[in-house]
């Protein structure tokens, strides 16, 4: 039987108090394995509460004391409230889980403690969890935060200050990134922490190295814009975190892996991205650094053969959070609207939900309407069709491939394999207003192997360009 133990306790209750009250609980229970013990927000540093929870070998949840107070529970007292600052933690901390409540809350002299039995995996919610109406969100405010984190998110490379980050709140931030939801719950991440300001520079020096040869790939124009972007902040920042992922960790039958291995590389994604707003939560600016390549940085780092970089991040406290993204506000690229990202029941279907879906073809050409012609120089030349290898060489050349078989080479190459005239326009439209939003301002397109799919390409560039303000040229 799996349990979970709630506890409410007052601020420096000695584990041998939490110890006793749990184990007679337990035995009232009668038995089982402890699979989590949850208790209130702010309680969950105190050493008797560690200590009990690795005594357990359990994990340990929290939950805000205004989601606790909403939680309906058999027994709420106003005892309970002065221990926690709400009508109920133990009770209400087990029934959040969706547990069933098989032991009501039981009371020490400086804490309450009670226990739930989790519902066994495939059977469905346990009969206590059930309920008419869905779980309660968080209040507005709340809510609010959640929302203005995310939204608030950079990723920094200027502006760093010297300021040590301190040790409790690193751990909070890593604490953040290692609750993240993982593939089978087989958690492949690392976090190795780097401050040694040499192993730094080696790092730094892989990456300018990256720098130069991005650079002299761009077009002349767009090379000028990108010699003003700062690409990292490695050696301005007191800390550097190397984000790993071990591909075998949880070994042969993870749960949800075997279909699609690649959803352990997405567990590490996320748990950057916990650890991001969890940062930026804390006052830290976050750069994550990508101008190298991986296996360089592994060496660098002296990795085990087996462990894979996936991140490497730049962290510290910072001057100022921009109101916009860097990349936006030197006109390098633009955001690309929900709408344009959202299909209803079919692809091409686009639009936010309430809304009628439209097609993207439909949108652009109402689009074109009130187009304004953009300003800028940067050309693309679109080649559609073709010999790949015989256009990578030139810098503005971006080649659409819209054979069945997908092409070896994949940068300066556009796979977009369409299946009738009418996805091509489609297509078509959809590449001109992503280029766009790259900030480029006219098109050459070219087609070199004619066909009713190539000319149906073609007039959605043409569309596509005419909605954005783009000129064509062919």
């Amino acid at each position: 039987m799996n349990l979970v133990v709630g506890i409410g306790l007052r601020s420096g209750t000695p584990y041998r108090e939490l110890r006793d009250l749990v184990a007679s609980a337990l035995d009232e229970a009668g038995g089982g394995t402890v699979r989590l013990v949850v208790t209130v927000v702010g309680r969950e540093t105190e050493p008797g509460v560690q200590r009990l929870v690795a005594s357990l070998n359990a994990e340990l949840q929290t939950a805000p004391a205004e989601v606790l107070g909403r939680q309906p529970v058999p027994t709420p007292s106003e005892k309970v409230e002065e221990l926690a600052v709400t009508l109920s933690v133990a009770e209400a901390g087990v029934l959040l889980t969706g547990a069933e409540l098989v032991v009501p809350k039981r009371r020490s002299a400086a804490a309450t403690v009670a226990i739930g039995r989790l519902p066994v995996a495939g059977a469905g919610p346990a009969k206590a969890s059930r309920a008419t109406t869905p779980a309660p969100g968080y209040a507005p405010a709340e809510r609010e935060v959640v929302h203005r984190v995310i939204s608030e998110r950079r990723d920094v490379r200027r502006g760093f200050v010297r300021e040590p980050i301190p040790d409790d709140v690193l751990v909070r931030v890593l604490e953040a990134a290692h609750r993240a939801p993982s593939v089978g719950l087989s958690q492949p991440w690392d976090f190795l922490l780097v401050r040694d300001v040499a192993t730094r520079r080696k790092v730094h020096d892989l990456a300018s190295v990256q720098r130069d040869a991005f650079a002299a790939s761009l077009p002349p124009d767009r090379r000028q814009s990108f010699d003003g972007l700062k690409i990292e902040a490695i050696l301005d920042t007191p800390l550097n975190i190397a984000v790993t992922c071990d591909a075998g960790r949880g070994g042969r039958h993870v749960l949800g892996r075997h279909a699609d291995p690649r959803t352990t590389w997405f567990s590490v994604a996320i748990a950057i991205q916990n650890l991001w707003l969890a940062a930026r939560a804390e006052g830290l600016g976050v750069g994550w650094v990508s101008f190298f390549e991986p296996a360089e940085v592994a060496a660098v780092l002296n990795l085990p053969a087996h462990i894979e970089l996936v991140g490497y991040l730049c962290i510290g406290y910072v001057e100022a959070f921009a109101a916009t993204p860097e990349l936006v506000r030197t006109g390098w690229a633009a955001r690309r609207p929900l709408a344009w990202a959202v299909h209803q029941e079919e692809w091409g279907q686009r639009g936010l939900p309430g809304v009628a879906p439209t097609s993207i073809l439909d949108d652009a050409v109402q689009a074109r309407q009130n187009a304004v012609q953009t300003n800028s120089q940067q050309l693309v030349r679109l080649i559609v069709g073709g010999d790949p290898a015989q256009y990578l060489e030139q810098p503005e050349a971006l080649v659409v491939h819209m054979h069945s078989e997908k092409p070896a080479a994949d940068f300066g190459v556009l796979w977009r394999p369409a299946r009738t005239p009418v996805e091509a326009v489609e297509l078509g439209v959809e590449l001109a207003r992503d280029l766009a939003l790259q900030g480029v301002g006219e098109f050459d397109i070219q087609i070199v192997e004619r066909s009713e799919l190539a000319d149906a390409m073609a007039r959605g560039l043409r569309v596509g360009a005419s909605a954005c303000g783009v000129t064509t040229v062919e």
